[in-house]
């Protein structure tokens, strides 16, 4: 049983400063861990509140176990420009962060916020204890967590006030007037998955106390992207992107988007269009020169792709690098560079030097010719997935870098960085743990492998970073060990590719079952896996192993040899390309089409009863609920039971119980529709009939785990944990 899962940026810790890795839990999953730790009985979802929750954890005390090897998805830092060693580190899911001895130590300072996703961070130089946060990282991935709007600190961080914008799901930046902090500007991204109003450029010029949209579009296109004229702070560039994210597929562009300018503080505005790409547009990132603003620069995604053309590479068409040297008035293409536009879409401008440019994506790349040809060493050293940039305004050897393996600094002109590993902000998909003594954590990380570690050592250094080893590759899920050998480890990373990881000889065996076809002639069957595919060893039979694709696949020899388990695919095969996402079907090309959703029709969730192996339970990304009563040879589709349940809604958590062998909780997360109310349910008689049971629940909230008391035979003794954010977690984003 998972602890914890991703957007879970540490697996618990207190709220304090600290400069071992935190250990920590938030909010909501707080129910989860109570239950799992043998707490009090909780009557039920209903009763559930903080007070309860409160009292079953007066007596635990978290400790710190890690990791902090590596870190996580890094979205916005701000740097006081008069004291560089003092800067703010916003991430995906991990909460904002505060370092004044350029990373010697650290505080985390939104542990008390409803929020762990940040968007923007910024400072106002001339009083750096005035600090913006805008919520909700602008990062399409699937799994990106949404916000509940902008945040204001005038104590550095220590105390926030929340000034509105709670709608706004995404803000990609903040800006604030140089000369007159009470004017600020927010562009609002919107919501990913669904079309809301809520969206564009916001301005307040009165602190935050109210908010005027000053650039709106329509209900499907937001503002990604904001930049300032450093010498004149009445004119500035929005960047408006048009996108839509579903559980099936991406569509990152459309008329919508376009590149915008105001002269007047944000009265009105102007289409920028002499020298730009025609036609429909994706994501486009903005940059103006500091020391002429004149100068700007525009990553601009303008070529509209087929479904199998990857991050939109091979024919770049007119996406690439734009310049202008009359403040945006015109425009001329100087390079195809454009890595991945959905998932980057940043650049920097050296501020001495306007020839220096950097652009952010898996590689950092750098120009020294204004644009016109890049390499792409500029970070070999560290973690690829770049995400924001900052460079000392006085000393451009100084940079400071996030990616998705966290912050790296470099004093030599990014010849060499330095990462700063005691910010532990891995972001968990699953936690699992073995039967050892002391037993052993073990996790999948968001683009950074899954890992074990110890839960105690008699070392008195503590548990250290060479405690924890490496048992696979990529973006690691579910990792489990094998109950009758804990040195040996099974790990799932992105698309069911499996291994079997042996501690004693340092042996990875991949075991993903065969794709194919792989060569022409090749009749091998093609399976459908979920980017993070349900990874199970049968409580039954530690020998027999369950790896979810299309197909319920089963393995009797550890992994060596796979089987389909009754032969039926699970799901209920769509071809996503007769679905539409904002008018366009999938068989049309879109910008950065469905990248970070491989595939559709695939299984989420598998469980195994805990009585007997003859009973099994799957459920999809479509919204199927399969069970099997005799063993995988045959299997009963029961979503049409379920009342109140809405069509296609993904399946989160299937979860039979401990103590009744017809029981069984089952937890939806409508939010990949748009939906983002709590779905609980629970069988007592093997998904014939269910009862709803998220009652008290809080609306905005995707329910993503439900947990059982493990000893209490109590049948009102459950709790369902939910999560604000598009998270496989018990709590909130």
């Amino acid at each position: 049983m998972p602890l914890a899962s991703k957007h879970s940026s540490r697996i618990l810790s207190p709220r304090r400063r600290c400069v071992a890795p935190p250990f920590r839990l938030r909010g909501p999953s707080l129910v989860a861990v109570a239950l799992l730790l043998g707490g009090p009985g909780i009557a039920s979802a209903q009763s559930l509140d903080s007070a309860t929750v409160g009292a079953a954890l007066e007596g635990f005390e978290y400790r710190e176990i890690g990791p902090a090897l590596m870190g996580g998805r890094i979205s916005s830092l701000a740097v006081v420009e008069s004291r560089p060693q003092h800067f703010f580190v916003g991430t995906g899911s991990g909460g904002l962060w505060k370092t004044e001895n350029h990373g010697t130590s650290w505080t985390p300072l939104f542990d008390d916020q409803p929020t762990s996703s940040i968007g923007d961070v910024a400072i106002h130089q001339a009083n750096p204890n005035l600090v913006w946060v805008g919520t909700g990282e602008p990062q399409n991935r699937q799994s990106s967590p949404w916000g509940n709007g902008v945040y204001k600190s005038t104590d550095g961080g220590a105390t926030w006030s929340h000034m509105g914008l709670e709608e706004t799901k995404h803000i990609g930046r903040v800006l604030i007037h140089p000369t007159n902090p009470e004017v600020v500007y927010v562009a609002a991204v919107g919501d990913l998955w669904a079309a809301n109003p809520e969206r564009g450029v916001y301005r307040t010029v009165d602190g935050g106390e109210s908010w005027e949209l000053v650039l709106h579009i329509d209900e499907d296109t937001g503002a990604i992207d904001l930049a300032m004229d450093p010498g004149d702070p009445r004119t500035l560039f929005a960047a408006m992107y048009q996108r839509r994210r579903t559980g099936f597929g991406f569509n990152g562009g459309g008329p919508g988007s376009g590149l915008y300018r105001t002269v007047d503080g944000g009265d009105s505005w102007t289409e920028l269009t002499d020298g730009l790409p025609t036609g429909d547009k994706g994501r486009i990132g903005i940059d103006v020169f500091r020391g002429d603003g004149n100068l700007v620069y525009a990553l601009v995604e303008a070529h509209a792709v087929s479904a199998d053309a990857g991050f939109g590479e091979g024919d770049r068409g007119e996406t690439g690098l734009y310049r202008s040297t009359d403040r945006g008035a015109s425009w001329e293409k100087i390079s195809d560079t454009n890595p991945r536009p959905m998932y980057y879409s940043q650049l920097r401008i050296d501020p001495s030097n306007p020839d220096r440019i950097y652009v952010l994506g898996t590689r950092l790349q750098v120009s020294d010719d204004g644009g016109k040809t890049f390499r792409t060493d500029g970070a070999v050293q560290i973690h690829v997935d770049h995400h924001d940039l900052w460079i000392n305004p006085t000393d451009p050897d100084h940079l400071i870098l996030g990616s998705d393996g966290g912050v790296s600094a470099s004093w030599d002109g990014t010849a060499h960085w330095r990462m700063f590993d005691n910010l532990a902000l891995g972001q968990f998909y699953t936690i699992s743990h073995d039967m050892r003594d002391p037993y052993y954590v073990c996790g999948g990380l968001q683009d950074n492998d899954p890992w074990c570690g110890p839960s105690n050592t008699r070392s008195f250094h503590g548990i250290r970073h060479q405690d924890w080893y490496e048992t696979a590759y990529g973006d690691g899920f579910w990792t489990v060990v094998d109950p009758t050998d804990s040195t040996i480890v099974f790990s799932e990373s992105q698309g069911g590719n499996m291994n079997r990881y042996d501690l004693i000889t340092g042996e990875k065996t991949p075991m993903r079952p065969i794709v194919g076809p792989r060569e022409e002639g090749d009749t091998a069957k093609a399976y459908r896996f979920n980017w993070n595919s349900p990874l199970l060893i049968s409580r039954h039979d530690p020998a027999t192993i369950y790896l979810g694709a299309n197909y319920l696949m089963r393995s009797r020899d550890r992994g060596m040899s796979w089987e389909e388990v009754g032969g039926v695919d699970l799901t209920r095969q769509i071809d996503r390309d007769t679905l539409t996402i904002m008018g366009v079907p999938g068989s049309e090309p879109m910008m950065s089409i469905h990248d970070g959703i491989s595939t559709y029709g695939n299984l989420t969730v598998f469980a195994e009863s805990r009585f007997t192996p003859d009973v099994l339970w799957a459920g999809t990304d479509d919204g199927n609920v399969q069970v099997s009563r005799d063993g995988g040879d045959t299997w009963t589709n029961v979503v049409d039971r379920i009342p109140g349940l809405p069509d296609r809604t993904y399946v989160s958590r299937l979860t039979p119980s401990a103590h009744d062998p017809n029981r069984v909780y089952a937890t939806f997360d409508g939010h990949r529709n748009g939906d983002y109310a709590p779905y609980v349910y629970v069988t007592e008689d093997l998904g014939e009939s269910w009862e709803r049971i998220d009652e008290g629940l809080p609306d905005g909230w995707s329910v993503n785990v439900i947990t059982e008391h493990p000893t209490s035979s109590s049948s009102g003794t459950r709790s369902a944990s939910s999560s604000r954010s598009t998270v496989v977690r018990a709590g909130r984003g």
